[in-house]
């Protein structure tokens, strides 16, 4: 049996910077991973998604050119070549983990717990004081009628062709990030969701802007619809107002949300795993003495620099996971963090709340992406941010001016004192922070 400081199971971006930061400090370190390098958001999520988000970018700057004073001519769209760039970017990432994980014991196979403290590993045994799960999280899928011949949003990353009309299961973050891909690239696009309006966690207001944007581009989305059947031939029955429906397409992608990925052998151990995945406290400990459990695993939150924070809060640091920003890579993209004014609602909160929209900046209008807004929620009493959110160009980087005030506990008026540079998207917040 082999000894180490510290084993961690999974070399997602959790599981890969939480075992590359402890080995720098000197403790020897196992990392075990059964797949590639870079989990989930490396290899199927979050980096080829984003690959695939620039180029229908592209496409869609090209449609549009005309009125910039550019004529490209006739344009084709080659999805393969798509594809592949994808496929470049996601390598040369990849190698990247490899060398940052230089300094741990690589261990190539899978996990299979013999107790609290001792994994097997290809027919060999690990143990150490400390054991970090981080196994991530796979697709789920509706329980319903010919769900099998619906794919998953790992089979569609893998795709060099499209099909020309899809009908996505599921209006959340992937749904939404795949039908603006789609759609760039000419498929025929239509979204079914459950709930009463898209992007569920998201604020009412910003998830209603998207879907508009997103209709107007030709995206059918339908909401209030509970799906009962995927036929053989590719076609969706849903039922949305008492009435049942029935809607053809080529492809059925299931974008459901994602279910947490629970190592082998977990009933040798007294690890408690819940309906959401494995169960922790707030420092991550599992049920287990020594064993924690970060990223999407223990369904906390599924956001890759969230499985990065609780690793790093693993081992010692001092994090406010209490603000973590998000975002969808959509055209135009959205982004959040903190409260929904809903939820401030519900919480009886004494809030204002401003909404500024990006027709008025003198950037997104000179880029030709004025279609979006900003709310800005403010406590009234102690004057800090309560929850900023985004719809419009480049909203996933704006987010990180309202989430790093919100994190080290600065005023509003912290932002409106600061001059913003012009003319840039980010005085689209400075004019919510001097208006709230």
């Amino acid at each position: 049996m082999k000894e180490f400081d510290l084993i961690v199971i999974g070399a997602g971006p959790g599981g890969y910077e939480t075992a590359a930061e402890a080995a720098a400090s000197g403790l020897s370190v196992c990392l075990i991973e059964r797949g590639e390098l870079g989990g989930t958001c490396l290899n199927r999520g979050c980096i080829p998604t984003k690959a695939l988000c620039k180029s229908a970018d592209v496409a869609l700057t090209l449609r549009e050119a005309s009125q910039f004073g550019v004529n490209p001519g006739d344009i084709s769209f080659d999805y393969a070549v798509a594809a592949a760039r994808k496929d470049e970017v996601v390598n040369m990432l990849r190698q990247g983990v490899e060398s940052a994980v230089a300094g741990c014991t690589l261990i190539r196979g899978e996990a299979s717990f013999v107790n609290d403290s001792t994994v097997e590993v290809n027919g060999e045994a690990f143990t150490a004081p400390r054991i970090i799960i981080a196994t991530g999280s796979r697709p789920a899928e509706l329980s319903l009628p010919g769900a099998e011949y619906a794919v998953s949003s790992d089979a569609f990353l893998s795709m060099t062709e499209l099909p020309g009309r899809v009908t996505i299961v599921g209006g959340g973050v992937i749904g939404m990030e795949f039908a603006s891909i789609l759609n760039a690239f000419g498929v025929e696009v239509t979204v079914v969701e459950y709930m009463k309006e898209i992007l569920p966690p998201f604020d009412k207001d910003i998830a209603k802007r998207l879907r508009m944007a997103l209709s107007r581009r030709g995206i059918n989305i339908i909401t209030s619809a509970a799906v009962k059947e995927i036929r053989q031939d590719h076609s969706v029955v849903y039922e949305s107002k008492g009435k049942t429906v029935e809607l053809s397409s080529d492809m059925v992608v299931m974008a459901v949300g994602r279910r947490a990925v629970v190592p082998s052998g977990i009933e040798n151990t007294s690890i408690t795993v819940g309906r959401g995945g494995i169960e922790v406290d707030d420092l991550f400990r599992t049920t287990a003495p020594g064993v924690y459990a970060i990223g999407d695993v223990n369904g906390v939150m599924m956001l890759a620099h969230a499985a990065s924070a609780q690793g790093r809060k693993v081992l010692g640091h001092e994090i406010d996971l209490s603000v973590i920003p998000s975002a969808v890579f959509t055209t135009p993209e959205c982004a959040m963090v903190g409260l929904t004014e809903e939820q401030c609602k519900e919480q009886s909160l004494d809030y204002k709340a401003v909404k500024i929209p990006f027709r008025g900046n003198g950037k997104a209008l000179a880029m030709g992406e004025a279609d979006g807004i900003l709310k800005l929620i403010v406590d009234n009493t102690t004057r800090q941010i309560l929850g900023c959110h985004i719809c419009g160009p480049h909203a996933a980087d704006l987010i990180a001016e309202p989430a790093l005030a919100m994190s080290a506990k600065l005023p509003v008026d912290a932002i409106n004192e600061t001059v913003h540079s012009h003319p840039t998207l980010t005085e689209v917040i400075a004019l919510a922070a001097a208006r709230v």
